[in-house]
């Protein structure tokens, strides 16, 4: 089955979206990790150089915080591109 015009362009919109709120959120994770912690986050937690609890950390701090971002991007990026009806009727719901 085919793809309409407007899912492919949901599609890139979304993709762009998720882009940008990962760019973002990696900088806003690793000024809040600094904040934090007073250090730069790892720049290779498989290092033995580096903390055991420290990579753990981080990395679960990195892949919840980009993930939610691109899930709210991308989720809002298909609400907007949404023909103005169905958003009427979503909300309603």
């Amino acid at each position: 089955m085919a793809k309409k015009d407007g899912d492919i362009a949901a599609q890139i919109v979304g993709g762009v979206a998720a882009l940008a709120a990962g760019f973002a959120a990696r900088k806003a994770l690793t000024f809040a990790w600094t904040q934090a912690t007073g250090k730069e986050p790892p720049t290779d937690p498989e290092s033995l150089d580096v903390g055991l609890g420290e990579a753990l950390g981080w990395a679960v701090l990195t892949g919840v915080g980009m993930e939610v971002a691109r899930v709210l991007a991308v989720r809002a990026a298909h609400k907007r591109m949404m023909p103005r009806e169905d958003r009427k009727a979503l909300a309603e719901a």
